[in-house]
């Protein structure tokens, strides 16, 4: 490309002088002298320019080291308070509470021994027991519980989507300790005859109707994509996560309808998340994997939901376009080894690194907002937090749905 541009100059230069000299009746030394003036001053101009890019290159470059630098100084300075903590500790007075603590446990240990040791001549005493014939040596082992299948049937839930029952409600992801909302789920709901509203995990097929995952997920997309451009035309841009699972991703012409669409949404298109379960996540193939590619350089991210563990390479989901993962709020406040193997307060500011945001789900009480912030933990969902509610009207695709009581922002 560069070798084109000076390509180009040159052309410039000899079309001025063949200009001085055929049109301005130059000589033949003014016209070539008029030719390398022009050759100079355009090799000056390309010069600075490319001076001017390697500038703001490098200038780029030492503001993600230095930010690199003020992590790596904030992790330090952590784990000095945390050794500073440490050393003020009294060790004397922990020590006499367990020596007192190992003198009751040996106390209570001699009584229990004495106890089975009086059980012993009672039975000894009383005579043989009648031994239970032994049990099979290889017992069956027992059938692996199966998901709960969903309350409406496949083919009513054909009908509603025929008939336009299909709406969606949003739910706010808030940040702490501030309170504020930072993006929305986009939550499916099944409008029933009756009037009455199904949850997804109540009509969205676990097994067979593919098809009608895809129908679902493909509608929800594109009702994003409409609210996210009317937002934003609004002047309340919002950022929205979008549900997707593997049955669009290993559906092809899903994917292309996707990309295509995507490609005509690309001013909205980094205010668009696609949100999907971690063991799916783990669980995807090949052609998955490069169905993801293809959305994430369409500027898609995406969001990890439900992680049973977090033990995972996160610069590889940073590559793939993960931008947050979301833990069950009560079991990381009531068991986080389970999770991960790092302490509970330095897991989030280490995941953070790899610009991946943690997110706690499901959060129900107050102290399990109290018990992320402790952790360092800045985003949060849940219905204590607040419940899913209906959108505005004039941000929906369809209208036939009432206006909503909450608003983006």
């Amino acid at each position: 490309m560069q070798l084109l541009v000076y390509l180009f100059i040159l052309v410039i230069a000899g079309a001025a002088g063949a200009t001085a000299y055929f049109g301005l009746t130059f000589t033949v030394i003014e016209s070539a002298l008029t030719a390398a003036v022009a050759l100079a001053l355009c090799l000056q101009t390309m010069e600075r320019t490319l001076r001017w890019r390697a500038e703001k290159r490098m200038e780029k470059a030492i503001e993600d080291l230095s930010r690199l630098l003020s992590t790596d100084a904030q992790a330090g300075q952590v784990l000095s308070q945390r050794i500073n903590s440490l050393t003020d500790l009294s060790a004397g007075p922990r020590l006499d509470v367990l020596e007192a603590d190992l003198s009751v446990l040996g106390t209570v240990v001699r009584q229990v021994a004495e106890a089975v040791s009086d059980l012993e001549s009672q039975a000894a005493e009383a005579g043989p027991v009648p031994v239970a014939p032994p049990a099979h040596k290889h017992a069956a082992p027992a059938e692996p519980q199966r998901e709960p299948e969903p309350v409406i049937p496949l083919e009513m839930l054909r009908l509603a989507l025929d008939e336009g029952r299909l709406v969606y409600y949003m739910q706010p992801i808030i940040t702490l300790p501030q309170r504020r909302h930072s993006g929305y789920d986009l939550v499916p709901r099944l409008k029933l005859e009756d009037g009455d509203l199904a949850d997804a995990p109540d009509f969205m097929p676990r097994r067979g109707g593919q098809d009608v995952v895809r129908r679902i997920e493909r509608a929800g997309i594109e009702e994003a994509v409409t609210i996210v451009r009317r937002a934003r035309t609004n002047g309340q841009p919002a950022l929205l996560f979008v549900p997707i699972s593997r049955a669009i991703l290993a559906h092809r012409d899903s994917v292309d309808e996707l990309v295509g669409l995507f490609d005509a949404s690309r001013v909205v298109s980094t205010s668009l998340v696609l949100r999907m379960r971690e063991p799916d996540w783990r669980n995807i193939m090949a052609s998955e994997r490069a169905a993801i590619a293809e959305f994430h350089a369409k500027g898609i991210g995406f969001a990890l939901t439900g992680a049973q563990t977090l033990r995972l390479d996160f610069n590889e989901l940073a590559g793939m376009g993960v931008t947050s993962i979301r833990i069950d709020a009560e079991q990381f406040a009531n068991d986080p080894s389970a999770l991960t193997d790092f302490h509970s307060a330095d897991i989030a500011a280490y995941i953070e690194r790899f610009a991946i945001d943690l997110v706690v789900e499901n959060v129900r009480t107050e102290q399990q907002i109290l018990s992320a912030l402790e952790d360092g933990i800045k985003y949060a969902q849940g219905p204590h937090i607040a419940a899913a509610a209906q959108i505005r009207a004039d941000l929906m695709v369809r209208r036939d749905v009432p206006a909503a009581q909450a608003k983006i922002g």
